[in-house]
């Protein structure tokens, strides 16, 4: 099948999560800095804002590990609109400590503080027609609200602990507890119906400011999750639900272990006989969200690496095939239109260049590798083709201030050589100048690294759970006027402004 070719014009956006946005409750949410943030990339001459999966974080607190691939995350519910929707009072929310510091965010305090808020906004909320239509629009949602008022009931045990009635799907167990979790139920309708109406609306807001949003779709789930729960029949489960092998990565340059990522393993040829219908779901709740999608370790979908459920490092794992073209023409049939871009990055061969080839989506170009000299891959700035996304980094790397104080004294100097700077200090700049002077269709800085930030500005460090992961915010203050023209000139000079 013929593949569309991607329409993404010669631009420019910035990397930041939600999660990382200004706010006094303790996390970014979809409120009134999210607007300012917004006017800032307008008045930068931004096209895109980049963003990391919605869905409601679990274990480790991260974002790719998630209760649900179509859920979105309660803690992004700006407070302050619901007190504007009447449906709560100012010191119902303005009262607590929502973080020890505004530079991070306290995922216990919100744990423990952010629901019995939101219950109470739950408490008087009165137009039932719009919710019975969220749910009767959102089939997804009576799996994961019952995934959630069980494991709720069970001291979020996982699933796989409950009892067998529960744990299988008996009928006659989830009738029980639809008639005696109801009210519960509906508060999980309210809270992702309250998610998608204000999204929705940041996202309108974003449009009249040409601004588009790209997306990130985990290629894995959570085996925690209502998507293994309620489809446990397409991933690689035995009789007991507990998984034959693993995601992860193979042992390399970066980690002589390889990485243990843990999530379940999908059954392809199940998927493939259903018509991949579980994962056209999904993505079109995804496009629901995005304008453009990140596909997460695009590799995987040629062949993936599977460990031994139990395994203590990932050197016993072996390389088994993936969907491949055939995932790529059920996204093409599907969504012919689609915009996505391929997470080509980690142990790449000739298939999976032929594969990338094939699907027509634009590719990752990392700068930072083209002066690592544990990366094999080819990212040297002056040999980036048209269809093709530069990065300085990512948020799986170091800031590029990071990077130039961690990396090996070679490499920085190689970097430093390549770019024409005397000082480490200029490095920053540098490498965002090398993005937007490559050939790439579209440049993508992380907003750490336009602010200059070190490694405190991390957003995560793969092969690692919890410490600073997943908790840098930014400051308000660092919106400031001067730093969106300076940003606007150099995306007018290298012809990256898509507006006028």
């Amino acid at each position: 099948m013929e593949q569309n070719e991607q329409n993404i014009e010669r631009s420019a956006g910035i990397l930041l999560p939600v999660s990382s946005l200004p706010s006094p409750y303790g996390i970014g949410s979809f409120g009134k800095t999210a607007r300012e943030w917004i006017d800032f990339l307008h008045k930068a001459g931004q096209s895109y804002w980049q963003i990391l999966p919605l869905n409601p974080t679990s274990y480790g607190d991260s974002p790719y590990q998630s209760f649900s691939a179509f859920a979105g995350n309660p803690y992004f519910i700006d407070l302050d609109s619901l007190y504007e929707d009447g449906l709560l009072n100012k010191e119902e929310y303005t009262q607590t400590r929502w973080s020890r510091s505004k530079k991070r965010v306290d995922y216990s305090t919100l744990y423990q503080e952010r629901e019995p808020v939101l219950r109470k906004a739950f408490s008087r909320f009165k137009n039932d027609k719009k919710l019975d239509e969220f749910i009767r629009n959102n089939k997804w949602f009576e799996h994961y609200s019952l995934f959630m008022v069980i494991k709720e009931s069970h001291t979020l045990l996982p699933w796989m602990d409950w009892e067998k009635p529960l744990r299988i799907r008996d009928p006659h167990a989830l009738e029980q507890i639809k008639k005696e979790q109801a009210d519960n139920i509906r508060y999980h309708a309210f809270v992702q119906y309250q998610f998608d109406c204000q999204w929705n609306a940041l996202r309108a807001y974003a449009s009249t400011k040409n601004i588009r949003i790209i997306g990130d779709i985990p290629i894995y789930v959570s085996l925690d999750s209502a998507d293994v729960w309620e489809n446990h029949e397409l991933f690689q489960l035995d009789e007991h639900n507990i998984p034959l092998e693993i995601s992860g990565c193979p042992p390399d340059s970066f980690s002589e272990i390889g990485q243990i990522w843990g999530n379940p393993l999908y059954d392809w040829e199940t998927i493939a006989k259903t018509g991949y219908k579980w994962w056209i779901q999904r993505i079109r709740r995804n496009f629901d969200w995005y304008d453009v999608l990140r596909l997460d370790h695009f590799r995987g979908l040629e062949s993936y690496f599977a460990i031994p459920y139990g395994a203590k490092s990932a050197k016993g794992g072996r390389w088994r095939p993936g969907p491949g073209k055939e995932f790529i023409d059920m996204v093409g049939k599907a969504f012919p239109d689609a915009n996505i871009i391929a997470e080509d990055l980690g142990f790449l061969t000739d298939e999976v260049r032929q594969l990338l080839a094939y699907s027509t989506y634009p590719g990752m170009k990392i700068i930072q590798y083209a002066f690592d000299d544990r990366e094999v891959g080819d990212y040297i700035p002056h040999k980036y083709e048209a269809n093709s996304i530069a990065y300085p980094g990512t948020h799986d790397n170091d800031t590029i201030r990071g990077w130039s104080r961690n990396a090996q004294r070679a490499c920085i100097r190689e970097a430093m050589d390549y770019i024409g700077v005397q000082h480490k200090k200029d490095l920053p700049r540098g490498m965002i100048q090398l993005a937007f002077e490559s050939a790439s269709n579209l440049a993508i800085i992380p907003m750490q690294d336009w602010l200059e930030l070190g490694s405190h500005a991390r957003l995560n460090t793969p092969s690692t759970v919890g410490g600073k992961n997943w908790r840098w915010r930014m400051r308000k203050k660092a919106l400031k006027p001067e730093l969106a023209e300076e940003i606007a000139k150099l995306t007018a000079m290298s012809n990256r402004t898509t507006r006028t």
